[in-house]
């Protein structure tokens, strides 16, 4: 779950949002976020320790991989189990990162097919969705910087959707989760307390080529 996303707000914004201090990264928003495209996640960058806002690929790489292009890169990985398996359980301890975005997409199974809805805060505020992430450095200097997002149960307004959600972090709770502050960040891979929007949205975000603020019109149930 958690394959597509929206990502609209201007990198300024989400840079105040967040805090972050570095450059700002060269960021178009969409409407359409996609597997193995770049999308703006929030790190404690390794060298300095300070708040970073960049730009990952998504679907995970480990460290490890011997050819990134031959491995799965997950997308979403599940909060239950990560700290047991070596794919997750490194980053899950070193290299936790928040993922900002203001929509995700759900389907819905339907008698014509699988019906899109797009899910968002009621609050409109942007989603802070918990996320490990990972750098690959190849043989030839090549660095690759990565991203997954984790999930949790389904709450109650999302569960006829589908049974898993991203987790969502709020904002007391982002400076533990990117390793800024000390405390046992396991408590907060949680199902989220917040309310949510969920609306019916047009088929048109399944093909990954469609992007725009059209996307999230809601169409007639």
């Amino acid at each position: 779950m958690c394959g597509r996303y929206a990502a609209y707000r201007s990198v300024d914004e989400v840079r105040r949002l967040f805090a972050t201090g570095n450059p700002p990264p060269n960021f178009e928003p969409t409407w359409n976020m996609a597997p193995t495209r770049l999308a703006p996640v929030v790190r404690r960058h390794p060298g300095d320790g300070a708040r970073h806002l960049d730009l990952l690929s998504w679907g995970l790489v480990p460290h490890w991989s011997k050819d990134p292009k031959a491995e799965r890169k997950p997308i979403n990985a599940r909060s239950e189990t990560a700290a047991t398996l070596p794919l997750f359980r490194d980053a899950l301890a070193r290299r936790r990162c928040i993922v900002p975005i203001d929509a995700f997409y759900e389907w819905q199974a339907g008698e014509a097919g699988k019906v899109p809805f797009a899910v968002a805060r009621a609050d409109g505020m942007p989603m802070a969705l918990a996320g490990l992430w990972e750098g690959w450095r190849g043989p030839d200097g090549t660095v690759l910087r990565s991203f997954t997002v984790l999930t949790t149960a389904a709450c109650q307004a999302l569960a006829h959707l589908h049974e898993r959600m991203p987790v969502v972090l709020e904002p007391p709770d982002w400076a533990l989760w990117l390793g800024e502050a000390e405390g046992p960040y396991g408590d907060l891979l949680r199902t989220s307390e917040a309310s949510f929007r969920v609306w019916r949205v047009s088929t048109r975000v399944n093909n990954v080529r469609n992007d725009g603020p059209e996307l999230l019109e809601e169409v007639a149930l």
